[in-house]
């Protein structure tokens, strides 16, 4: 995927209604996980990733700065992130307690 000509979210836009269900794309544009949920707003915010499983079942949830991620719209307006994090270093993470 090209995100060269996708629009970066602004801080302000990184709340839990923008953010929900976004496809985290990562280093590859392998899709890496998921956003679950988030904690906080802005620039200080934090992303539940859920990485593996099927269809969320068996999902593996882990909590990331929002920073470590880059989101933002495609042509059509959908929202997903990039990072480098890879699913295997996503992984190795401590799950999240909800």
């Amino acid at each position: 995927m090209d995100h060269a000509n996708h629009t970066r979210l602004t801080h302000d836009e990184l709340t839990e209604a923008v953010l929900d269900g976004a496809t985290v794309y990562g280093p590859g544009d392998e899709t890496v996980g998921s956003v679950s949920h988030t904690h906080g707003m802005g620039a200080s915010a934090k992303v539940v990733l859920d990485v593996g499983g099927f269809l969320g079942i068996g999902a593996k949830p882990v909590m990331v700065p929002a920073t470590d991620l880059d989101f933002m719209r495609d042509e059509s307006g959908t929202v997903h992130a990039r990072t480098n994090w890879t699913k295997d270093d996503l992984k190795a993470l401590p799950t999240h307690e909800h």
